[in-house]
């Protein structure tokens, strides 16, 4: 799967971010530094924890990262969840993890395909 094709498959925008960064390396090695991130992990974790404030960091993180790479699917579902923390509403950004941790999962499992 190329950078192309990974972008496809997880409902990003290549066009946006070839726009960004210009070059397929870069948004390859930009998209690949993804799946060490760990503002997913927090954010499942805080949510787990009903702690608000640490899951408003790691949604708004996760958001950012998202937008940043263009990755739009992942990136709507997090500025929801993020949304909805920052006005401290845990049970609707809950209704949102499953949707969240779906399209994470997509995402993941697209980026370690990239090369193959």
């Amino acid at each position: 799967m190329n950078i192309q094709e990974c972008y496809e498959a997880i409902g990003g925008s290549y066009e946006e971010a070839k726009g960004r960064l210009q070059m397929d390396a870069l948004i390859e090695k930009f998209a690949r530094m993804f799946i060490s991130d760990e503002s997913y992990s927090q954010l499942v974790d805080a949510m787990e924890k009903k702690d608000v404030d640490a899951a408003f960091r790691a949604a708004h993180t996760m958001k950012g990262v998202c937008q940043n790479l263009s990755f739009t699917e992942l990136g709507k579902v997090s500025s929801d969840v993020t949304e909805f923390l920052r006005s401290g509403n845990m049970e609707d950004a809950g209704k949102l993890m499953p949707e969240l941790v779906s399209s994470y999962k997509k995402t993941i499992s697209a980026l370690k395909e990239l090369g193959e």
